[in-house]
């Protein structure tokens, strides 16, 4: 008996289960990574454990906040969470715990945000690091209106890359210790990964710049590290080709992500996560051509979008086949229990963006509301 007949709406598209590799997921509502400000000195802190499993549902699939993987690794966002000491993978430990007793499945994100960051947030004052010696321009900090004033950035050496990319081995194998399913590389908006993927940051002359392979080998070289170390069914990636997020542009933004998607194929990884192309910079949507559809077809693994999708583009992305899940991130966090909303059609609550990064433990963080119970 289908299950019009049986008096019940057939399940939108967004909600029908989906095999994640191993992982068998009873929806494809992606919880989207986060920047959050609320683990103070870098550790993880008790009230992630109720903000994370707030938004936990049997089958679904939670990405963390960026979470640093060296003291190195950390800047403009003061507060955010790091897995690189004991300290911090005891910590992590209880929140997941929490996500998983809600049966859902829980990767962490894994980033180095490279220039984006000043003396004041690295060890011992120095230079923070990146792919080039150009600095950013001043911007506005996440937390009240001041401005943040960058200085320049240090060039790496080739010879230091592979230490960078040790610290994210080390990362992924500290998640594994933390209880994590898997783990997701931020090679997005312009961090570290990015800085030397794209033209506009690069300047190297070296065997990490100049053509499109050299610019992209050393975030390649984290993956295969990482999927070395985790195993690569665990591992998935996050880019955003098309962004010009803290300056990182590139003229060629569509060979930049076929040629990611194509060369991540070698590797085996369970997922690639894309941000799309009308999510130029920050919030703002705009109207453009370009599509993720060539990564798409070009991607052997399973493909996650993100990027201004509603619950109705959502659907469409799901039933033209365009994506296998969908990540929102404003909406859940205005919206804990978003799958069910989704479910229902119920109306969402407005996120507000005034709170996003203060460092409050309840404040724009657990406090929005759910649907109440209608029984």
């Amino acid at each position: 008996m289908s299950h019009e007949m049986a008096g019940e709406a057939s399940p939108i598209p967004l909600l029908t289960p989906y095999s994640l590799g191993k992982f068998n997921l009873s929806h494809r509502v992606v919880m989207a990574p986060l920047t959050r400000q609320r683990s103070y000195k870098n550790v993880p802190q008790p009230h992630a454990i109720l903000y994370y499993s707030q938004r936990a549902t049997k089958g679904g699939l939670l990405i963390t906040e960026a979470t640093g993987v060296s003291n190195t690794s950390l800047g403009y966002y003061p507060d955010t969470p790091g897995i690189w000491t004991e300290e911090q993978v005891e910590a992590w430990k209880p929140i997941v715990d929490a996500v998983h007793e809600k049966g859902a499945l829980f990767f962490c994100q894994i980033w180095h945000v490279g220039r984006v960051s000043t003396p004041d947030y690295q060890p011992n004052g120095q230079a923070p690091v990146s792919s080039t010696d150009k600095s950013l321009k001043p911007a506005r900090r996440t937390t009240g209106n001041e401005m943040e004033v960058f200085t320049p950035p240090r060039r790496l050496k080739a010879d230091e890359i592979p230490q960078i990319v040790n610290d994210f081995r080390v990362a992924a194998r500290n998640a594994m210790k933390a209880g994590f399913d898997g783990i997701e590389i931020h090679g997005a908006h312009g961090y570290l990964l990015e800085q030397f993927m794209k033209d506009e940051v690069n300047d190297r002359t070296d065997k990490y710049g100049g053509s499109l392979e050299n610019r992209c080998r050393f975030p390649l070289e984290v993956v295969e590290a990482i999927a070395d170390e985790i195993g690569a069914d665990k591992v998935g990636i996050r880019l955003s080709p098309f962004s010009d997020y803290m300056e990182a542009q590139d003229s060629n933004p569509e060979a930049l992500g076929l040629y990611m998607a194509e060369s991540l194929n070698k590797y085996g990884i369970l997922y690639c996560h894309m941000v799309e192309p009308r999510m130029r910079r920050d919030v703002q949507k705009v109207e453009c051509s370009e599509s993720l559809v060539p990564m798409r077809k070009a991607f052997k693994g399973n493909f996650i979008v993100a990027g201004g999708f509603n619950r109705e583009e959502g659907n469409k992305a799901i039933s033209k086949k365009d994506a296998d899940l969908v990540a929102y991130g404003r909406w859940f966090l205005a919206n804990p229990d978003l799958p069910m909303r989704f479910e229902l059609d119920a109306p969402l609550n407005k996120y507000n963006r005034e709170t996003f990064y203060v460092s409050d433990p309840v404040l724009g963080y657990t406090d929005y509301p759910f649907l109440k119970s209608t029984a």
